[in-house]
């Protein structure tokens, strides 16, 4: 009988192609999935290890799936946790068979190769749409953020295995994801390669997506290739709106930069849709700079966005920052900006009742158009006699805070 995996995902759309990459890896070395992880004879735990509640909840996966294992599995830890702390982690926690990163040696199932993760093949995709991870790594050095220091500098695929692989999934969406996207390709000087890179994705699939667009990127050549796409969605990587804190952050713009950015787009596409996100608490931030945050939330009507509490990251510029913020105080501050935003979007959505949208039909009665990115935003009830993986032309009726209906 087969050996049967689990593969317990944690984090980011880019963990998730890891992890399909991963399940298209074993499955070419002859083992098949379990129907849950107690059946399993090997459980692989994906971990993320961005900020701190991420690492709590990849300890307590990791726990969790240890003991509810059966007699003789075998438990491997990979993905961020492991590529940022291997060593302690594998000392700390017995119950642990392999704690390894990508790309290092380890049984996972009858032999033990190494492979490069970021360009194995992986299976056809189970839903209509899918995430490719079109780099791996990061060459900024803003103060919040680990990321370089255990996934490394930046690297960019090919274009043509790419392709290959967008072309194997077989869906209807492709989401393009990276840390740093709009740079895909500067680290083989190919400046601007996103552009070509869109284009070409955008001639196999009916949708292409963009996530994770760092803002001084985002030029008039990518912003015009994004709306050609006919997928006019923006997820940039905003992080604040004060000019200060962000210099503070090692990064760049300020409000009103970025709202002069998303107004010259809504002018050339009055559709498009905006999703950011925004750390609060950071060190030094004052309610001045609370205040510009609030103020640009207002201004820049987001369709989406999430606030985060600062977390404090060893080994990162803010680390070792003074100025931190009462913990008290950041609660009521992301308090404050989460209803605000609620509001926004609550009221966004409902400006589409009476309109007509296309819709991709993910599964029975559930479909989103292009304002909505999949897992991570809203959807629209669609009739359940909808075919799965097609189009369709539907009438939003509804709406209910960020979800519509449709007939």
């Amino acid at each position: 009988m087969p050996e049967r995996y689990w593969v317990e995902t944690l984090g980011c759309p880019k963990n998730q192609v890891d992890s399909d990459k991963l399940t298209g890896r074993l499955v070419s070395e002859g083992l098949e999935a379990a129907a849950r992880p107690e059946d399993a004879d090997l459980v692989v735990v994906n971990t993320c290890a961005f900020i701190e509640a991420a690492r709590e909840e990849s300890i307590e996966t990791i726990l969790a799936l240890a003991g509810a294992r059966r007699r003789g599995a075998r438990l491997v830890v990979t993905g961020c946790l492991a590529e940022r702390a291997g060593a302690e982690l594998a000392e700390a926690m017995p119950e642990v068979d392999a704690v390894a990163g990508f790309g290092v040696p380890v049984t996972l199932g009858r032999k033990a190769p190494s492979f490069d993760l970021l360009n194995l093949p992986r299976p056809r995709s189970a839903v209509p749409w899918a995430y490719v991870k079109v780099a791996e790594g990061c060459d900024r050095t803003c103060g919040f953020c680990a990321i370089p220091s255990f996934r490394g500098p930046q690297r960019s695929r090919t274009e043509e295995s790419i392709l290959a692989e967008v072309d194997a999934l077989e869906v209807a969406e492709v989401v393009l994801v990276a840390q740093d996207l709009a740079s895909y390709g500067r680290d083989v000087g190919r400046r601007g390669a996103i552009v070509a890179l869109v284009e070409a994705v955008a001639r196999r699939v009916d949708r292409v997506r963009l996530l994770y667009l760092y803002p001084s990127e985002l030029g008039d050549r990518l912003v015009d290739t994004i709306c050609a796409t006919g997928v006019p969605y923006f997820d940039l990587s905003l992080q604040h709106a004060s000019k200060p804190l962000l210099r503070r952050m090692r990064r760049w713009g300020d409000g009103d930069r970025f709202l002069r950015r998303i107004h010259d787009i809504r002018r050339r596409e009055p559709a498009a849709a905006f999703r950011s996100s925004f750390i609060v608490g950071y060190p030094g931030e004052t309610e001045e700079d609370h205040d510009r945050l609030l103020h640009f939330v207002e201004e820049a009507q987001l369709d989406w966005a999430g606030f985060f509490a600062y977390s404090r990251e060893d080994g990162t510029l803010a680390a070792g920052l003074d100025g931190e913020v009462d913990s008290g105080l950041v609660a009521e501050r992301l308090r404050e900006l989460s209803e605000l935003q609620d509001r926004i979007t609550a009221v966004r959505r409902s400006d589409l009742i009476g309109e007509i949208v296309e819709v991709l039909v993910d599964e029975a009665g559930v479909g989103r158009s292009h304002r909505e990115a999949p897992e991570i935003d809203g959807v629209i009830a669609v009739p359940g006699d909808l075919p799965v993986g097609r189009f369709a032309k539907v009438t939003v009726i509804g709406a209910a805070g960020p979800d519509l209906e449709a007939t």
